[in-house]
């Protein structure tokens, strides 16, 4: 992928649609530009996602391995917009999360979430349970717990998925519950990208009061890339959903 300094406007990857990046100063810059491109001929919601990470170290030429770092330790801001029935950008600067909602008589956004905070638990759940035979058994274990009403939550809760990572995740943040994109027999590290999908992400989740893990590699901010486009496993959610679906890979991962 090529990289380019900051000239006006980013430049586009050659070789990965739909996703850029781009230098300035001692920062860089990660966007997924449209999320849930699917969506868009049956007008369902779509959305974008970004991330900025502190370079480690001033680098004249920047390189894929500029961005192979943790989340945990580089990544200062993160963000989405959700294009949907109203057009809202959620961000985080490290110091809680907020909202905007666009206005569109006066071209401008309006502060219409101050101090986003996640329930502690909730009652969706959000994957795309046409994979639910390629998920391991600790996910479809969970997954029939949450609609049994065995789970933590004390009742059956409620699937809710609209295949757009934003979409899907913006739901959760504001009622509760969890997200997941699990691994699957096909893709064994799920499809989501670490650096400008599951990151800002999980950087958002955790500073509205959420978890986000890998299920069984723990914390999705401290994962080590070693690829640009790598992926990985996404958990996002509750604090209390996530924490029950960690503890169902760590009592089930060795059945089957």
């Amino acid at each position: 992928c090529r990289y380019q300094r900051w000239s006006g406007r980013p430049r586009m990857c050659d070789d990965v649609m739909n996703d850029s990046a781009f230098s300035v100063g001692d920062y860089v810059a990660v966007f997924d530009p449209l999320d849930g491109s699917k969506n868009i001929d049956a007008s369902l919601p779509v959305g974008t996602i970004f991330g900025i990470y502190k370079k480690e170290a001033f680098q004249d030429e920047v390189t894929p391995e500029t961005f192979l770092q943790r989340g945990s330790d580089s990544l200062v801001a993160a963000g989405y917009c959700l294009y949907s029935a109203t057009t809202v950008l959620v961000l985080t600067l490290g110091s809680g999360v907020d909202g905007f909602t666009l206005d569109p008589d006066k071209s401008s956004f309006l502060h219409t979430h101050e101090d986003i905070r996640i329930p502690p638990s909730g009652p969706i759940y959000s994957f795309n349970e046409a994979n639910f035979h390629d998920f391991s058994y600790p996910v479809r274990r969970y997954l029939n717990a949450l609609k049994e009403g065995s789970s933590s939550v004390g009742k059956r809760s409620n699937a809710r998925y609209v295949g757009a990572l934003v979409a899907d995740v913006h739901n959760v943040l504001i009622n509760g519950g969890i997200y997941g994109y699990p691994s699957t027999r096909a893709n064994a590290n799920g499809k989501l990208r670490l650096l400008y999908e599951s990151n800002p992400m999980a950087m958002i989740v955790e500073q509205a009061g959420g978890a986000a893990s890998t299920g069984n590699a723990g914390r999705i901010l401290d994962v080590k890339p070693t690829d640009i486009h790598q992926r990985v496993p996404t958990f996002l959610g509750s604090v209390e959903n996530v924490f029950e679906l960690d503890q169902f890979h760590t009592y089930y991962e060795d059945e089957e």
